[in-house]
């Protein structure tokens, strides 16, 4: 698989996410799980330090914004994206920018210690979410048991792609949509095939 074949990172991630009401699950869950997660690496040391080096402390507004490791998986995560697809791409940087601002600003606000316990109950609460989606609804393991860093990758993504798809009808080429949902079918087939024939053996 390509590391920029939007194609089949969407459709390998909607194989596992193809019940309506576990994809709402993770429209609800899934930045939140990104926003929270800067919240806890707010406190992580920064990479770059702009006190020494003479700039002025005001462009990360007074140490607010750190240039730490949330703020370099926010860059990766952000130029993955619209590598991926310029037009949602560029939609789902600037929430990824978003989240580490807002996380940072509440992490500021809250202090160390209280943004840790926020940080931890609101990641048990969307990791409890989406599991239960997937146990209840879409009866297959998470995508992540099979490919974790894909499953990492693309989630949010994911998530926005599916709201820009069901709302505004957009699709990054035309003929994604149709091309996307052939391969989830025949992906969940033969998922099927797979766990029908596991069933018989242990019979």
């Amino acid at each position: 698989m390509g590391l920029l074949d939007l194609e089949k990172h969407f459709a390998f991630y909607g194989a596992y996410h193809s019940n309506p009401i576990n994809i709402i699950i993770h429209i609800i869950f899934v930045w939140p799980i990104v926003f929270t997660a800067l919240l806890l690496l707010h406190s992580a040391t920064p990479i770059f330090d702009l006190s020494q080096s003479g700039l002025p402390e005001s462009l990360t507004l007074d140490g607010v914004l750190r240039l730490n490791v949330g703020f370099i998986l926010t860059v990766v995560y952000a130029l993955f994206y619209i590598c991926l697809d310029k037009k949602a791409g560029f939609v789902a940087a600037l929430m990824c920018f978003s989240c580490w601002v807002g996380s940072s600003f509440l992490a500021a606000r809250l202090g160390p210690s209280l943004a840790l316990k926020v940080g931890i109950a609101s990641q048990l609460l969307c990791w409890t979410g989406q599991f239960l989606g997937h146990g209840l609804f879409e009866k297959r393991a998470p995508a992540l048991l099979d490919n974790l860093l894909q499953a990492f990758l693309m989630a949010p993504f994911f998530v926005l792609l599916e709201v820009l798809q069901s709302v505004f009808g957009y699709e990054p080429y035309p003929g994604f949509e149709a091309r996307v949902n052939a391969k989830v079918e025949s992906d969940i087939k033969e998922w099927r095939a797979k766990k029908h024939i596991k069933k018989n053996k242990n019979t």
